[in-house]
């Protein structure tokens, strides 16, 4: 976020660069919630009660980042307490996370065929002496009361929580060994556990025996097999072709973070977030559901051919509620899709910054009608239009409030129209908000995408009401935005956005064709090159050392590299194109497959470590593993093109 934050300045830069490089946390999640294991202790050192980090508005602080989703972990270790330096990894490029050390071996996930969040941990000591050792957890809250439920042999133990609205129930895996502790919160007596986060009001053997029934009396191992096999089951077929394992491997990773990242959480009166998808996995700054990286996020899912993530998600985003609160600030429009991002319970969130500023982004509605364009596109699916939504028939709601507050939005400008000043892809905030060429960009294929939904939909005004301001607005993109024989990120001057990599991304969707521009635009990119080789998204302007921005727009920005790397393939470009993706391939590979935000362009406290050290939001979702399986698809369909 951005955050204007105090803290000691950034020093000694050098010394900074020097450090090592930590490992990026791996993450587990079903939908439900996510778990999160540090790769240099093998410790689980989170488990969530739900698939974002806020709930909900706080009602005591509406500008805050909201109400928290419950952590329960401090930590969880097995084995003996000597640090062990433990192996920690994906296995076979799942969500399921392999800790291996000299004194066994561990196997942590979240199973998909459970609804509800749970957490598997199963441990396989290497002798008996470790064994004895067992497994050892520090509560994050303090334990208020333990109930201990006895189903056959089995001892299940509900842990309910000062501080936290959920429960747990803690069920052995395996025939208890051993006393039990006294206190009932640890793990002792059993290497195997099922954990299960229970929501206030829950029933208790409901839950306990749709747990029964998914274990189906199946052994640790045997539940840790048959999720991989599900798992595998549940893949898409890759349409591309790979140059190289890394690739191969890095696309299915990427595959599962996709999936992690997508609330399962049913609808239900005030909680509407079910298919929103978050813009990075925990511990990354990032776990909520933002529009913009949504979008990259479904794209993908929809390229890589998973229809029923892809439709889930589509239907998030006319499902959520409430939204249309900023009409103040969009021409008093109601609409649909957030001008920023969401709570966890699907309601709008338009704050984010903690500084008592708004964002209103224009670009989100522009996005959210390109995924439906696409979708319908690809999947041919006509019944989604007439799907009942929170605002009626989705087809009629996304004309009505997605399309209409869009046109609504526009402003004239010489012999066509742009879009109104916003806080755009690069979330100015509002009282810096400027006319950005991507938002008019996005305008434009927004509209030529739900041109053609309304012809699917029979609504042939709309569609020509679509395509004459998508005409217009393709006017009023080319005098606003290319001037001088350039093309500038904003319409107002300054050097800020001049050059911008936000124009990468433009030039790939279409909107610009010119062989002179897009060869000045990625001439120009030089001006935005960063000491670790990649690209920053602008040439940042805060002078403020205390402000969160003045370091982070100077930090290596991977959307940008990403989209570098197709507008130089489009230009023939191949070898440069070649090298900016096998950069970022080496470099997730060495790092557990993980794709993140940004890498270390200037050490600082914020973003610490070697220059070109994976940083920001990590694992990202639709702006790293999105990305990467969209930048593979664009190169598959380029180079096979006829």
């Amino acid at each position: 976020m951005r955050i204007r934050l105090s803290f000691v300045v950034c020093a000694a830069l050098a010394l900074l660069a020097a450090l090592p490089a930590a490992a990026s946390h791996l993450v587990t999640g079903n939908g439900y919630g996510f778990a999160v294991v540090s790769p240099d202790s093998g410790a689980i050192t989170r488990f969530y009660a739900h698939p974002y980090s806020f709930a909900q508005p706080n009602p005591n602080n509406p500008l805050s980042e909201g109400i928290e989703t419950t952590n329960f972990l401090k930590q969880i270790t097995c084995g003996p307490l000597t640090p062990q330096n433990p192996s920690t990894d994906y296995d076979s490029d799942s969500h399921i996370i392999r800790i291996h050390n000299p004194a066994g071996e561990e196997r942590v996930f979240m199973p998909f065929g459970l609804e509800q969040a749970a957490l598997i941990l199963t441990w396989s000591a290497s002798s008996a002496s470790a064994r004895q050792d067992g497994c050892r957890v520090e509560w994050a809250h303090p334990v208020r009361s333990t109930t201990v439920i006895r189903k056959a042999a089995v001892e299940i133990r509900l842990l309910q929580f000062d501080g936290a609205p959920e429960s747990l129930l803690l069920i052995p895996l395996e025939a208890q060994q051993g006393p039990r502790s006294s206190h009932g919160q640890d793990l002792s007596g059993s290497s195997s556990w099922a954990i299960l986060s229970l929501e206030p009001g829950s029933e208790i053997d409901a839950a306990i025996g749709a747990f029964q029934s998914w274990c189906s009396g199946l052994a640790p191992s045997d539940l840790v097999r048959r999720e991989l096999a599900q798992l595998e089951h549940w893949r898409a077929s890759p349409t591309v072709h790979f140059e190289s394992d890394k690739e191969h491997h890095l696309w299915r990773q990427s595959e599962v973070m996709l999936r992690i990242a997508q609330s399962r959480e049913p609808n239900r009166p005030g909680r509407n977030g079910n298919g929103l998808i978050v813009a990075c996995l925990p511990d990354g700054v990032y776990f909520t559901p933002w529009v913009r990286d949504m979008a990259y996020a479904l794209m993908a899912f929809i390229r890589m051919g998973h229809q029923a993530e892809a439709r889930a998600g589509l239907l998030a985003y006319f499902n959520a509620q409430p939204t249309g609160k900023m009409r103040a600030q969009t021409a008093d429009a109601d609409y649909q899709v957030s001008v920023v991002r969401y709570f966890g319970n699907g309601a709008e969130e338009p704050f984010f910054t903690q500084e008592g500023a708004i964002n209103i982004e224009f670009d989100d509605w522009g996005l959210a009608l390109w995924v439906l364009g696409e979708y319908a596109r690809t999947f041919n699916d006509a019944a989604i239009l007439n799907t009942a939504t929170f605002r009626g028939p989705l087809y009629p709601s996304a004309r009505d409030y997605i399309m209409k507050p869009l046109l609504k939005n526009l402003e004239s400008y010489g012999s066509g129209q742009i879009v109104a000043a916003d806080t755009s892809i690069w979330e100015e905030h509002q009282k810096d908000k400027k006319h950005f060429a991507w938002s008019t960009a996005l305008a434009i294929m927004g509209l030529r995408e739900f041109a053609d939904i309304a012809h699917r939909a029979g609504d042939e005004p709309s569609r020509t009401e679509a395509l004459d301001h998508a005409a217009r607005l393709q006017s009023g993109f080319n005098t606003a935005f290319i001037r001088d024989g350039h093309l500038h990120g904003t319409l107002e001057p300054g050097i800020k956005n001049d050059i911008d990599g936000a124009l990468l991304a433009i030039i790939n969707f279409g909107i610009v064709n010119d062989p002179a521009l897009m060869r000045d635009t990625v001439d120009r990119m030089q001006l935005l090159r960063v000491a670790s080789g990649g690209y920053r998204r602008v040439r940042g302007t805060y002078t403020d050392p205390a402000i969160f921005e003045y370091w982070y727009e100077q930090e290596e920005f991977l959307f940008v590299d990403f989209s570098l790397s197709e507008v130089d393939r489009r230009l023939g470009n191949l070898a440069q194109s070649k090298a900016i993706l096998d950069r970022i391939v080496d470099k997730s590979a060495a790092d557990h497959n993980i794709v993140p935000e940004m890498y270390v362009a200037v050490p600082c406290q914020l973003f610490s470590g070697s220059v070109g050290d994976p940083t920001g939001a990590l694992p990202m979702v639709g702006y790293g593993a999105g990305e990467f399986i969209l930048e593979l698809e664009a190169r598959e369909q380029l180079l096979t093109k006829p």
